[in-house]
C-alpha cells in the first residue's frame, strides 16, 4: 500500500532530512519525491510505501505532525485509497 505525504511551509535547512528520517525510522519506503522552493516557500510531495511500516498509520501521522511543529511546516499524510477516491471522475 502507498500513501502521499505533502509538506508546505517556509523554507529552512533540514525539512527533507527530518521527514525522510521519520520515514526511515518507521520502515516507510520513499518511492518518489518532488520538491520546490518558490521564493522562500517550501513545497514537497512524497509517494511512500507503508506496507512494511513498523508503526500504525495514525502513529506515523503523529510523528509527521511532530516534524511539522519542529520545522514550522504543515505536513499531511493521506492513504492512497483516499487519494484515489478523491480524484475519481
Amino acid at each position: 500500500m502507498k500513501a502521499i505525504i505533502t509538506v508546505i511551509g517556509k523554507d529552512a535547512v533540514g525539512i527533507l532530512a527530518k521527514v525522510s528520517d521519520t520515514c526511515a525510522r518507521s520502515s516507510v519506503n520513499i518511492v518518489e519525491v518532488t520538491q520546490s522552493v518558490l521564493q522562500d516557500m517550501f513545497a514537497m510531495i512524497m509517494l511512500v510505501e507503508i506496507d512494511k511500516s513498523t508503526i500504525s498509520f495514525d502513529k506515523l501521522r503523529e510523528e509527521l505532525d511532530k516534524v511539522g511543529e519542529e520545522t514550522a511546516t504543515k505536513i499531511h499524510l493521506m492513504h492512497e485509497d483516499i487519494f484515489n477516491s478523491m480524484h475519481r471522475i
